[in-house]
Order: C-alpha cells, then sequence, then structure tokens
C-alpha cells in the first residue's frame, strides 16, 4: 500500500508538473491570439447577458437560464482555493505570484470562452429530454466518431475525479470550519461524533439539492453564489480600504516581485522569479478551471440558441473568479503584512489577515462562513459534473445510483476517510485537462469561424 501511495504521489506530480501548466496556459495564448483579444473586447457584453434581463429570461433550448448555468459553474469554481490557495500562493512564490495568477485568468478566459461556445454548439437531448454536453460531446461530435476513445477518457477522468475536487476535499472543508466556528476542537470528547453527525447533516442538506437534477442545482447556486461572493468580497474590500494606505506599496510589490522576486522578510524565506511564476500559474488554474473542461458542462445545459452568447457568459466565471475574488484575498494578505509569515502558515494565513483587518471575532467568521459556503456550493456544482459523465459512460440509467453514491461520499470525507480516493482523484482531476485541451486546439477553427459568424450576423442586423 505504501508503494501505491507513492506511486499516485509521483503520479500527481506529474499529473500537475510544469508540461501540464505549460500546456493550459499555452493553449490560452494560442486562443487569446486567434480570437483577437476577444476577453477585452467582449468581456463588457458578457457581463451585461449574465448579470442582466437577458442572463434570466428563457431565450431558446436549454434546462436553466444562463445566468442560472454561470451561477452553477462558479458554484464549482469558487471554492476553498480562492481562500487557502491564493495564502500558498504568496505565501511560497511571493507577492509577485499574485501578477501571474492574473495573467493565468487573462488568457483562461479566452479558453473559457472556447470551451462554452462548443458545449453549447455540440451538445444534444438525452432520451427525457434533458441538455447534455461537454467535452465528450465536442470531441466525439466535432472532432468525429473515430476519436470517441478520448471522449470517453475525459468522461471517465470527470466522473472519479469529481469525487476528489468536488466532493470529499469540500465536504471535509465545511465539517472542519463548522467544528472551528463551534469551537470543538480536534482531541476533545465527542469530536470524532460531532464530524460523524455534521457528516449527515451536510449529506441530507446536498441530496436536498443533488437528487433534483441541474434545475435544483441551477436554483440553489443563483441563490448561493451571488450571497457567498459578496459577503466575502465585501470583509476583504473592508480591510483593503482600512488599509487604504498600503494599496499601491502592495500594488508596486506585486509587479516587481513579478520579475524580479522578493527578499526574504519575517517569516518568509523568499522566492524566485521561476517560483512567483509557477505559484500564481498552478494555483490560477485550480481556482478558475479554465482548460480542464468542467465549466462547459454547465454551459451545455444554458437556455440559449447563440453558441457565441453563451461563451461571452462563460468567460465571465473566470473573471469572477480570479480577477475579484482572488484578487480581493491576495490583496487583503498583503496591505495586513500577513504574507510574510512563511508557507507553513498558509492554511491560516487568510484567516489572519482577516482577524487583523475585521474587528473583533469578524475575521474568523467570514472566513469560516466564506470557507463553509463557497466548499458547499462546490459540492453541489461537481455532482452535476460528475453524472453527466457518467450518463455519458453508462446512460440515464446510472444517474440515480451516481448521485445516491455521491451523497455517501459527502459523509465519508467529513469524517476525513478515504485518503486514497483523494490522491487517485487528483491524478484524474490533472488528466481530465489533456482531452479538453487537444479538443480545444483542434477544433479551433470551428471556434473562429463561428465567432466571426456571429459578429457578421449581428452586423448585419444593425445596418438592417
Amino acid at each position: 500500500m505504501d508503494q501505491f501511495e507513492a506511486f499516485l504521489k509521483q503520479a500527481g506530480d506529474f499529473a500537475w508538473g510544469p508540461w501540464m501548466l505549460a500546456f493550459l496556459v499555452g493553449t490560452g495564448i494560442f486562443l487569446t491570439i486567434r480570437l483577437r483579444l476577444l476577453q477585452i473586447t467582449k468581456l463588457g457584453m458578457g457581463l451585461r447577458i449574465a448579470l442582466g434581463r437577458e442572463g434570466r429570461e428563457h431565450r431558446g433550448a436549454g434546462d436553466v437560464t444562463q445566468f442560472q448555468s454561470l451561477m452553477t459553474a462558479l458554484a464549482a469554481t469558487i471554492g476553498v482555493g480562492n481562500i487557502v490557495g491564493v495564502a500558498t500562493a504568496i505565501s511560497i512564490g511571493g507577492p509577485g505570484a499574485l501578477f501571474w495568477l492574473w495573467v493565468t485568468a487573462f488568457v483562461g478566459m479566452a479558453t473559457k470562452y472556447a470551451e462554452g461556445l462548443l458545449a453549447v454548439k455540440y451538445r444534444v437531448k438525452d432520451e427525457k429530454g434533458t441538455m447534455q454536453g461537454g467535452p465528450m460531446y465536442y470531441i466525439e461530435r466535432g472532432m468525429g466518431a473515430r476519436w470517441k476513445w478520448l471522449a470517453v477518457l475525459f468522461a471517465i477522468f470527470g466522473s472519479v475525479a469529481a469525487f476528489g475536487i468536488g466532493n470529499m476535499v469540500q465536504a471535509n472543508a465545511v465539517i472542519s470550519n463548522v467544528a472551528t466556528l463551534a469551537h470543538v476542537a480536534e482531541g476533545d470528547a465527542g469530536y470524532g461524533r460531532f464530524r460523524l453527525i455534521g457528516g449527515i447533516v451536510l449529506a441530507v442538506l446536498t441530496a436536498l439539492v443533488v437528487l433534483g437534477g441541474v434545475k435544483s442545482i441551477a436554483r440553489t447556486a443563483s441563490v448561493l453564489v451571488p450571497f457567498m461572493a459578496i459577503f466575502y468580497i465585501a470583509g476583504a474590500l473592508f480591510i483593503i480600504l482600512r488599509f487604504a494606505g498600503e494599496v499601491p506599496g502592495a500594488l508596486a510589490l506585486v509587479f516587481s516581485d513579478a520579475f524580479t522576486g522578493t527578499a526574504a522578510t519575517g517569516g518568509f524565506a523568499g522566492a524566485g522569479i521561476m517560483l512567483a511564476i509557477r505559484m500564481g500559474v498552478a494555483r490560477g488554474v485550480f481556482s478558475n478551471e479554465s482548460g480542464l473542461g468542467s465549466a462547459p458542462i454547465a454551459a451545455a445545459a444554458a437556455q440559449t440558441e447563440e453558441p457565441v452568447e453563451q461563451a461571452v457568459v462563460s468567460m465571465t466565471g473566470t473573471f469572477i473568479d480570479s480577477i475579484i475574488v482572488c484578487t480581493m484575498t491576495g490583496l487583503a494578505l498583503l496591505v495586513t503584512g500577513v504574507w510574510t509569515e512563511g508557507k507553513d502558515m498558509a492554511g491560516v494565513m487568510t484567516q489572519h489577515a482577516f482577524s487583523r483587518g475585521l474587528p473583533g471575532e469578524w475575521g474568523g467568521i467570514v472566513v469560516g462562513i466564506g470557507v463553509i459556503t463557497f466548499a458547499y456550493s462546490s459540492l453541489v456544482g461537481w455532482a452535476y459534473y460528475g453524472e453527466r459523465c457518467t450518463e455519458y459512460l453508462l446512460g440515464v440509467r446510472s444517474v440515480l445510483p451516481y448521485r445516491l453514491l455521491w451523497v455517501g461520499a459527502v459523509v465519508a470525507g467529513s469524517v476525513g476517510g478515504l485518503h486514497l480516493v483523494w490522491d487517485i482523484a487528483d491524478v484524474l482531476n490533472g488528466l481530465m485537462a489533456v482531452p479538453n485541451l487537444i479538443a480545444l486546439l483542434a477544433l479551433s477553427g470551428v471556434i473562429v469561424a463561428e465567432t466571426r459568424s456571429y459578429w457578421e450576423r449581428k452586423g448585419a442586423a444593425r445596418r438592417d
């Protein structure tokens, strides 16, 4: 067993190694060039549709509105990585890591655009009339039947990886933070019982949502995601305004250290340029999931007839997740000075920053509630991703058993078991990206042609 765990560790290092990060970012750069910086010119349109009246209207075939589709994707995307992941990046890579996280998010917006476009263009209805889409469908239908094996690989990776990144890790984070807020510490009498009971309650809450399918998940996400994002951002913004005098220096540090590295200060050991790049890119990818192929599964359910319109909506997910939420966390860490505490403190660094910046016990409360809501939203969002992959492999009858297994895994994750599954899922989560990125590159001509056709039609309509 020890040898197998060592093998999984090596496999995980390989799956998330420099080659993968280069593949993800390189694809984003390629698409950014081919789409002519569309993430700049059309971001406003995406935000207008997603967050305005249009995004809440029934505007074509689909299961949920475009707003609900985006919220479902954000439910899965905005997670613990936005809180702990950013702290890890800065504590190891220095303030410059935040700059490279921005760069990764910028090119990732082009990737997310491409994923959303293909998801809608190649989606299908299953025998129950529910929309099915995502990498497995645009690989098979876009690249051709001879590539179905690649679609099958993605679906296998996605259905299993979901239990790690989207289920047990998130369930564990929820119960751990509930215990902290309830002042129940490890070693206390009844700690194990607390986690078990908490896990059962969490499983019930999860079941109430995921057993209802995509419409139930989308409705929940549409309420939960705006609340949790605004609540957390408000706390971070209070800190940034309180330490407003430190903001110019913090931003200068981000830009200068991105190209020069950081000298040792306080408990921080110092970081070189390459380490800043590596940590910023890695945490950016982990946070916004651009290129992994998960978000287009939610995009395929959107009610729209225009792939391009859903694509610009999907693109805003990366902007909200990384450019807004991650930036708020990063600036809170920098202006309060806690980033110098050292990498061993990364797990609690954000909580220290909020405790230093907010009055009384509000720091711990905001971070605790942030982790709980972010993690729970990932639980329900990733449930949908996993079941869509499973349905592609095994058919409609597999959906209910998958949902029940998902609910059971919540309890297992809450009590802290099955680390082996976490490790396997971590490897497969990285490998998910490979079939998806191959498809994005192979179908880049379709993406560009569809984009050009849409804008030509829009231009002709305006002239008429």
